[in-house]
């Protein structure tokens, strides 16, 4: 590639190269031509002659406000962070922001999640699993159907016991990345069995182990 068209990149082109490009698409040039003819990126002819077609000139128009304070690449950069933490805190990114250069408000960097599709929502708590639980769940849902838990637990949060929020889409609150683990502490429970009745995995029909006189309610 000639210098010419490494300068063509960063700075605007003349309007009279500009209907050149115009001139020799409408004679049937195809763009692959006209970029090796003007020594300019063939990119920059296909925006050109889009532009052409559009607007119907290939003069610079007048904006419709003033220029976004983050570009389009720091924006895909905050969301792909987003994406590796989706408790990254709005703070956070405003110091990522910062190291790319591109400095800008709390508000800023929430407006452009949002076009993106990113909103702030409180985490769901969902139990701690392992894959062993999740397959040995799968593997006797038949069995679970017959069960009736019943008893108080107590669940709690590994640290403090507030809400936490994630920057997710919606329709992925149940995603793993945008929950919150939990583990139980406390509390046993009581299975019985629907079809018998009886406390499963106890000493006797009726009686709960460790707790005489203390008998299942229907």
């Amino acid at each position: 590639m000639s210098e010419q068209m490494r300068i063509m990149r960063s700075k605007e082109l003349p309007e009279e190269l500009r209907d050149r490009i115009v001139a020799r698409h409408r004679s049937g040039q195809g763009y692959k031509k006209i970029a090796a003819a003007l020594e300019v990126p063939k990119s920059t002819v296909a925006s050109i002659i889009l532009k052409w077609k559009t607007f119907g000139t290939t003069r610079t128009l007048p904006r419709a406000g003033r220029p976004a304070k983050l570009s389009y690449r720091g924006r895909r950069a905050l969301v792909r962070e987003v994406k590796k933490n989706p408790k990254i805190t709005v703070a956070e990114l405003q110091r990522c922001s910062r190291e790319m250069g591109q400095s800008c408000r709390k508000s800023t960097i929430t407006a452009a999640l949002h076009q993106s599709g990113l909103y702030g929502r409180v985490a769901r708590r969902k139990p701690l699993l392992s894959a062993r639980h999740m397959k040995a769940r799968m593997d006797s849902k038949m069995v679970r159907n017959k069960i009736l838990w019943s008893d108080e637990t107590k669940i709690e949060l590994f640290g403090l016991n507030s809400k936490q929020y994630v920057w997710r889409k919606p329709g992925t609150a149940h995603h793993l990345s945008n929950t919150v683990p939990t583990v139980k502490h406390g509390g046993g429970s009581i299975m019985l069995d629907r079809t018998t009745g009886c406390n499963r995995g106890k000493d006797e029909c009726g009686q709960v182990q460790g707790y005489p006189g203390l008998k299942p309610s229907p």
